[in-house]
């Protein structure tokens, strides 16, 4: 007769020694890539010269790899008036200095609060807006697909992790997907050369729709944050392990593709914003010791490719007496880390 406890027990063995197999990193020595995302709207947040910022990533720190983002109350100001000032000047700094770039298009885009909403299209209904989103990523992706430093197409960003910032997005998370599809089929029509990127949330995320959907597969990792609620801030108690394990599964599923974190986090994660903060609570949050130990962390994950969230704050940072994060970076991007 056959011990069910028995059963239970060598299937549950069988299911911890596959998760420690997946969890190993049997990849070859990493020649690590890094790159930072860089938005003139964070950058305006901290009441920074945009301009002066993005050469200073440039041709201080030395960054060759960016994300820009062009969000579309910014690029859309008003309806059918475009203005691409700012992006323009973003890529051909970059084009001057052979970098690469990843342009970020669609309504769901990195920076709180996530959805970014023009004025003009708050009354609009639902069908309303997917047309004015439709017609503002065409005019995006035309305007930059013949661009040298153009790499990759992001469209949209995290947008299956539907309960962070529901508040802001709750109507567009209504018919995300399907608007999804039509975009990602939209970029690809007006530009079959460059790869489209979609991102999930890398410790709340399931990855396996924006896997399945992305050419290229981009996550987050954020190992410090502070929720509003009663919790307060803390640590996730995770390890590498838990992203190699996800990506192992991930792939074993749906098979090997291009994967990279398009968001590490090197900045403090904070109630209020930044300049609203005091030094000593942003030092609490992300010191140079949390900085050096995401880079560390994130070294292990089996990922090669890592795009940092924070070059505006470290410049930032840098104006007001603690050029230390700055410095680090600088260190990185000149492989002396």
């Amino acid at each position: 007769m056959i011990n069910k406890k028995n059963i239970i027990l060598w299937v549950f063995i069988a299911a911890l020694s596959f998760l420690w197999i997946l969890s190993w990193d049997m990849s070859p020595e990493k020649n690590f890539v890094y790159g930072v995302s860089f938005s003139v709207f964070h950058s305006n947040e901290l009441k920074l010269d945009w301009k002066k910022t993005y050469l200073a990533v440039l041709d201080d720190l030395k960054v060759r790899n960016l994300r820009l983002v062009a969000h579309w109350p910014l690029t859309e100001p008003k309806e059918g008036i475009y203005n691409f000032s700012e992006l323009d000047f973003q890529v051909q700094e970059a084009e001057k200095r052979n970098a690469s770039v990843i342009i970020a298009v669609g309504h769901r885009l990195p920076g709180w609060p996530e959805c970014h909403t023009p004025d003009w299209v708050v009354p609009l209904s639902h069908d309303q807006h997917k047309q004015e989103l439709v017609k503002y990523i065409e005019k995006v992706v035309n305007r930059y697909k013949n661009s040298p430093a153009l790499r990759y197409w992001q469209v949209e960003n995290e947008i299956f992790l539907r309960f962070f910032s529901r508040s802001s997005c709750e109507q567009h998370n209504e018919k995300a997907s399907e608007i999804l599809d039509e975009e990602i089929a939209l970029v690809h029509r007006l530009d079959p050369v460059h790869p489209v990127i979609l991102t999930d949330s890398g410790e709340f995320g399931t990855w396996y729709q924006a896997y399945r959907k992305g050419d290229v597969f981009g996550t987050s990792i954020y190992l410090y944050v502070w929720w509003r609620n009663a919790i307060g801030p803390l640590r996730y108690p995770i390890t590498p392990a838990f992203f190699r394990i996800k990506h192992s599964l991930t792939r074993l599923i749906y098979g090997t593709k291009p994967s990279m974190v398009i968001e590490l986090s090197a900045e403090p994660w904070l109630l209020q914003p930044i300049i609203d903060t005091p030094i000593d609570i942003q030092l609490q949050r992300m010191g140079i010791d949390k900085f050096g130990e995401m880079i560390s962390f994130s070294s292990k994950t089996g990922f090669d490719t890592f795009y940092l969230w924070g070059a505006e704050w470290w410049y930032w940072m840098k104006q007001n007496g603690h050029p230390e994060f700055w410095d680090k970076a600088k260190g990185l991007f000149n492989n002396f880390f």
